[in-house]
């Protein structure tokens, strides 16, 4: 979409660029007050601004010098009388994209505009490219994992990382969810801004309103001094909710009324506060549920949800175990001082074949209890996890599906290790180049992977 900030003092001139606009397609958004414009002038806006020179408060040099503080490549395109043409010159050699003259010609502007918004296009398209480019090896050291799933999660995140919109995730417990707010956040234009997290299910109910909006000193028995709360906390950066849906429901109303207006109004004051971050909501279970059984409001579940991310269990992404466990085990190793003992011919099978209820979570608990068990290295990871269970039975492989997974985790090692190369994994291997093939087909391996 096409979009314009209009701002001129005037309604009559407002309402009449308004409709030449529209009617040429462009969605125009106008202020009567550069002051109050100000506040939807973000880096992320794609569109360009269309101001008079001449206002009370806050005149179009000096909206334009705010702009320019924001994004000094969002086009500003001045109205102006014939008596401030010289201002107007003024404008643009401090970096305005043009000027129109009063009385305008309304086919002038929308060609004006036209050129203005294609050099935005320009500069927001390259601006997120580049972005995508030079975060895409960094979003592997943060989220680690290459099954399809994981790949696809990941170009889900560069993707909407650089804009500002709000992100509700949802996963099973321990999938990492807050793992993935945190790469949101690193990969965005918001990264140097504070990052704040807070799981709403450890909140004491009577405490969530204060621990969201602070409160002033006396605002309620005990309160001697001021808090400063979540929200503002987060003012220029992201705030991360786990567990949105454990809220109580009167705050849940409030935090909506904060997300709509932009302020907050701590317990006790009397004068909102300007609030301006980025919401990255989680859940553990689908959000459909919790509306239903009236523990998430559904308005506050529109605002939250402009891009929703789903994190698959580990059950789905099996061929993540093997990079995982060994991500673990080296971290693990490195925080104990000790030397990571290789894994027992059962240890990959056995974890191949566990339904991994805890997720990420219990693979992470599983390498640390096998760095620190006393036990042989080949029997660890079977009497752990029989432990776990309580049941040694369950946990059993049968030898086709144990050789089958070996097998497929060797092919998939040699590939990482000679790039896809296949004429140098035949000779790693020692196998036929027909036996590869059919062997990568069976186990839906491929090269470029």
């Amino acid at each position: 979409m096409k979009k314009v900030i209009l701002v001129d003092d005037e309604q009559s001139v407002r309402d009449s660029a308004r409709q030449w606009l529209e009617l040429s397609d462009f969605e125009v958004a106008d202020y009567a007050d550069a002051r109050v414009a100000l506040r939807d002038i973000t880096p992320e806006y794609a569109g360009i601004v269309l101001t008079d020179v001449k206002m009370p408060g806050l005149d179009g040099l000096a909206f334009q010098k705010e702009i320019m503080a924001i994004d000094e490549h969002i086009p500003v395109v001045l109205f102006t009388g014939h008596g401030d043409i010289a201002m107007a010159v003024e404008a643009i050699r401090g970096g305005a994209y043009d000027f129109v003259e009063k009385p305008f010609d309304p086919e002038q502007i929308v060609e004006t505009i036209k050129r203005a918004l294609e050099k935005r296009r320009l500069v927001v398209e390259n601006r997120q490219l580049k972005m995508a480019l030079s975060e895409c090896e960094g979003i592997d050291s943060r989220l680690v994992g290459t099954s399809q799933p994981m790949r696809d999660l990941k170009k889900e995140i560069t993707h909407i990382a650089p804009t500002r919109a709000n992100v509700l995730i949802f996963g099973e417990t321990g999938t990492g969810k807050e793992v993935i707010a945190r790469a949101i956040h690193n990969l965005s234009l918001l990264n140097k801004g504070p990052y704040m997290a807070l799981n709403c299910a450890t909140i004491p109910v009577d405490m969530a309103e204060s621990e969201l909006f602070g409160h002033v000193s006396g605002a309620f028995t005990g309160a001697a001094g001021k808090r400063i709360g979540k929200l503002e906390a987060a003012n220029g950066g992201t705030l991360f909710l786990d567990e949105l849906n454990s809220m109580p429901l009167d705050v849940q109303g409030k935090l909506l009324r904060a997300l709509e207006m932009r302020e907050i109004t701590p317990l006790g004051a009397n004068s909102p506060r300007p609030v301006n971050f980025r919401l990255i909501s989680a859940m553990n279970e689908n959000p459909r549920t919790a509306i239903d059984e009236g523990r998430l409001r559904e308005d506050l579940y529109f605002r939250i949800n402009t891009v929703e991310l789903n994190v698959p269990p580990l059950r789905e992404r099996l061929d993540d175990i093997p990079l995982l466990f060994s991500f673990f085990l080296e971290r693990t190793a490195d925080t104990y001082g000790v030397v990571a003992a290789p894994l027992g011919p059962d240890g990959l099978p056995l974890m191949m074949s566990h339904d991994w209820p805890g997720n990420v979570r219990e693979l992470k608990s599983l390498a640390e209890r096998y760095i620190l068990s006393p036990l042989p290295p080949k029997e660890r990871i079977a009497k752990i996890m029989s432990a776990k269970t309580g049941d040694t039975a369950s946990q059993a492989v049968g030898l086709r599906d144990q050789v089958a997974l070996f097998e497929r985790h060797l092919i998939q090692e040699s590939l990482n290790r000679n790039g896809g190369v296949i004429k140098d994994v035949i000779d790693d291997l020692g196998i036929p180049r027909r036996t590869l093939n059919e062997k990568m087909t069976k186990y839906g391996l491929k090269r470029s992977e």
